[in-house]
């Protein structure tokens, strides 16, 4: 007897969705749009929440873990531009959840957190989100991690240039660390890791291979899925062209000995020339390590040579950033007290980290007074990096910062997107928890 295959088109998850949801509330889901006028879409995305597995090792059986999946589309998921996205999203696990798009600058439909409660489980919902800035994008559900009864893996999301951009290929190279038990299972963050190992993995493989031909040139969209990790990856005996950080284009330039350094959350697209086979190398801060191997083969035909990479199209971030009238707020990163809280306890009612006028520039200054090295995320904009002096910034944009311990980082950003949007806080250590606070841009 055959067995029959559940293929069903994007417009066909999407409807069956959007069916579902309306069935639940009674209404239909364009009812959920503030106003009730259907606005313009250009993109559809059905997003689920759901139970996986991950084979990390041979000899045991595979590892379960949650995973946020794109339904309606096979592979990467890719939008563009100026794109308006109808986004479905359902919860097919046991706790209430939300994604959390990061990368994507723009005002919206408040985030969860801040006002609109998370999905509950079995439960489906839907919302219009507008994606005004081209790069690689992450969407996440792992900030509630206090209610995750597995570790979680989060969805890479290209948001594609209007114009084409020159290279022969586009690829997306998702780095994740586990904590795995004596029996083969794996442990969520916040949690303490004794007696567990650490592993990783290059798009959910511990040996990732990918194939090109020579001098075939690729755009390889590194991200830093971790959630506890400072990363090193590098492709041996490469030259590998920076061209943008975290999803803003920066002035390329070339990684230091070939090797990308990024914090979680972080991302990194490079530009590679393919010329021989060369394995990846994860530096985790204590061994180097391979996780996946370009095999290169055959030959490209080119009918001219490979110009250098020109830089990629802006974004529309600003050319200056005005230092001498900035808002200036001091933001110390440290332990759960009555500032900074686990987003199952977070509410609005506590007082903001600072306030600024729209149009304003605002410097802050990240003071890591504790003993290991803490990661910060801006929700809702980028960054420029400032020099020690004030007098400048590096020629790139950050939404996400490792900063050492002991060490004080400043930052700049124009406030252009009004609301209320997250800090985000987390020390480099498995057991340590994931804290928020929140500022307003009025």
């Amino acid at each position: 007897m055959r067995t029959p295959i559940f293929d069903p088109t994007r417009r066909e998850v999407l409807a069956g969705l959007r069916a579902a949801l309306g069935a639940a509330l009674g209404a239909p889901a364009a009812g959920l749009i503030a106003g009730g006028a259907a606005p313009s879409i250009t993109a559809q995305l059905a997003l689920q929440a759901r139970p996986a597995t991950l084979a990390l090792r041979p000899d045991q059986p595979a590892t379960p873990v949650w995973e946020l999946a794109a339904v309606s589309h096979l592979g990467t998921v890719r939008l563009k531009r100026g794109d308006r996205c109808e986004v479905v999203f359902r919860n097919d696990l046991p706790v209430p959840l939300a994604p959390v798009w990061y990368g994507r600058n723009a005002p919206a439909t408040a985030d969860p957190l801040r006002g609109r409660a998370p999905t509950a489980p079995d439960a489906t919902e839907t919302s219009i989100i507008s994606i005004p800035n081209a790069g690689t994008l992450m969407a996440d559900f792992r900030l509630f991690e206090a209610g995750l009864n597995q570790p979680a893996r989060p969805l890479p999301i290209v948001a594609g240039e209007t114009n084409r951009v020159d290279v022969d290929r586009d690829e997306v190279l998702l780095i994740e660390e586990w904590r795995l038990r004596p029996d083969g299972t794996a442990l969520p963050p916040g949690r303490d890791p004794k007696d567990t190992t650490p592993l990783y993995t290059l798009n959910g493989r511990t040996s990732f291979e990918l194939s090109a031909a020579a001098n075939e040139r690729l755009r390889l969209r590194f991200i830093n899925g971790s959630q506890r990790t400072v990363l090193a990856i590098k492709l041996e005996n490469h030259e590998v062209r920076v061209m943008a950080l975290d999803g803003q284009p920066a002035e390329p330039f070339p990684a230091r000995n070939g090797a990308l350094v990024l914090a979680p959350g972080g991302r990194a697209d490079a530009f590679v020339d393919a010329t021989t086979s060369a394995p990846f190398l994860l530096h985790d801060g204590k061994e180097a390590r391979p996780v996946g191997r370009l095999t290169v083969t055959g030959q490209l035909e080119r009918r001219a040579p490979l110009s250098p990479p020109q830089p990629l199209p802006p974004n529309d971030l600003p050319d200056q950033l005005d230092l001498r009238s900035a808002l200036r707020f001091d933001v110390a990163l440290g332990a759960p007290d009555a500032i900074w809280t686990r987003p199952a306890n977070f509410s609005t009612a506590s007082a903001p980290a600072f306030r600024a006028k729209a149009g304003r520039t605002v410097v802050l200054a990240l003071k890591n007074s504790g003993p290991v090295t803490n990661v910060f995320h801006l929700h809702g904009h980028h960054f420029r990096l400032l020099d020690k002096l004030d007098d400048g910034w590096k020629p790139y944009w950050l939404d996400t910062l490792a900063i050492e311990p002991g060490q004080t980082q400043r930052i700049a950003f124009a406030a252009t997107s009004p609301g209320r949007w997250l800090l985000e806080s987390v020390v480099t250590d498995w057991a340590s928890p994931r804290l928020v606070r929140w500022y307003a841009v009025e």
